[in-house]
């Protein structure tokens, strides 16, 4: 039988908090000191994509009226561009019901559906900022994703990687997946002549979608 020493001066090692980075500019938010309220360790630093690192995801908050001005004066487009090569997050700030309307409820849905359909990029409505540090928090405190998608990235590094980016181009198929063609068939060209039997193996049912885009 085991006995446990209660009275053992070792102490169980705390659990490490997790660390958001926060851009300087945010210093004027509530967000951070909510982050802090949650138990979080943040750091501030000059960003040049985004207000908030979180598990390697980028998150933009913008307010209602900010992004209503930024459509308008068009800087939205421009981050939007960055942002949507990234994995990235828009959080929209503020009762949409209750804004000041500085453009046409129209237009601001007709953003809204560009922002889904062309730029890819996911976004949330928070009703204040309390409400922000919350849905970061939830972020926060869920498991990395340790596959990183290369086309989450811009630019490769090697021919290994240009294959691999190539295979996650068609539906279904993530990084690991793509690996794992790589690894038992070499190239492209003999994945894409690989007979359907073997293919079957690491595709499954993926399979006859990736043969109807090869024909």
């Amino acid at each position: 039988m085991t006995f446990f020493n209660i009275y053992s001066s070792e102490k169980t090692p705390k659990k490490e908090k997790v660390k958001i980075i926060i851009d300087h500019r945010e210093k004027n938010s509530l967000v951070p000191s909510e982050l802090i309220a949650l138990n979080f360790n943040i750091q501030f630093e000059q960003l040049k994509l985004g207000d908030y690192i979180v598990n390697n995801t980028i998150i933009e908050r913008k307010t209602l009226s900010d992004l209503q001005s930024s459509i308008i004066n068009k800087r939205i487009f421009f981050q939007l561009t960055d942002l949507s090569q990234t994995n990235s997050l828009l959080i929209i700030e503020g009762n949409k019901d209750n804004s000041n309307k500085i453009i046409h409820p129209n237009a601001l849905k007709g953003f809204l559906l560009s922002l889904s359909t062309e730029y890819k990029v996911p976004f949330i409505f928070s009703e204040n900022e309390k409400d922000t540090a919350l849905y970061i928090s939830l972020l926060a405190r869920k498991p990395i994703n340790k596959e990183i998608s290369l086309r989450q990235t811009r630019s490769f590094l090697s021919e290994e990687e240009q294959k691999q980016f190539i295979l996650e181009g068609f539906p279904g198929i993530g990084p690991s997946t793509a690996k794992k063609l790589l690894k038992e068939f070499k190239s492209l060209k003999s994945i894409f002549n690989a007979e359907d039997k073997k293919l079957e193996e690491i595709l499954g049912k993926k399979l006859y979608s990736f043969r109807s885009l090869l024909s």
